[in-house]
C-alpha cells in the first residue's frame, strides 16, 4: 500500500547543521550547504520534494574568496527605474552585512523553482560564533 504525499512529507527527518565559515571560500562553502539544504546528502533525495536538513553558518565575517575577487567582484542591485542601478564591491559588503554575501551565493545555486523559497527560509547565519540552535551534525 502506497503512502498518501501528505503523510511523506511529515515523515522527512531534519536536523541542524553547523558550518563554520572562518577561512573558508565563498563558492566551497557554498556547495556543501546547497547539498544539505536540498537533501540530496539523502538516500530518500527526490528533486520534487523539499526534504533538505536546516543549515547554521557561523562566522560569516570570515568568509574568504581566491584571487584578486576581494577587490574586482562587484554586486549589482537595480530598482527597476531609470538610473537606479546600485553596485557594492566584495569588500565593503563583507565590512557591511557579510551574511548577504552568503545568503546570495546560495540563492544563485539553488533550483530555480518554488522550493528555493522555502529551503532558505531553513538557512541560519550569524557573523560571529554565537548561535541558538540545537546542532545534532557538524561539518568541517
Amino acid at each position: 500500500m502506497e503512502i498518501p504525499m501528505a503523510q511523506k512529507k511529515n515523515m522527512i527527518d531534519r536536523k541542524y547543521h553547523l558550518f563554520d565559515a572562518q577561512g573558508k571560500v565563498l563558492g566551497r562553502l557554498a556547495t556543501d550547504i546547497v547539498k544539505v539544504l536540498t537533501g540530496k546528502d539523502k538516500v530518500s533525495y527526490a528533486p520534487h520534494i523539499d526534504g533538505g536538513d536546516f543549515v547554521v553558518v557561523i562566522n560569516a565575517d570570515g568568509i574568504d574568496v581566491t584571487g584578486n575577487k576581494r577587490t574586482d567582484k562587484i554586486y549589482h542591485r537595480f530598482s527597476g527605474y531609470p538610473g537606479g542601478i546600485t553596485s557594492i564591491a566584495f569588500k565593503d559588503q563583507l565590512k557591511k552585512d557579510s551574511r548577504k554575501l552568503i545568503r546570495q551565493a546560495l540563492y544563485g545555486m539553488l533550483p530555480k523553482n518554488s522550493l528555493r523559497d522555502r529551503m532558505l527560509t531553513r538557512l541560519f547565519i550569524y557573523k560571529g560564533a554565537e548561535q541558538e540552535h540545537t546542532i545534532h551534525v557538524t561539518h568541517e
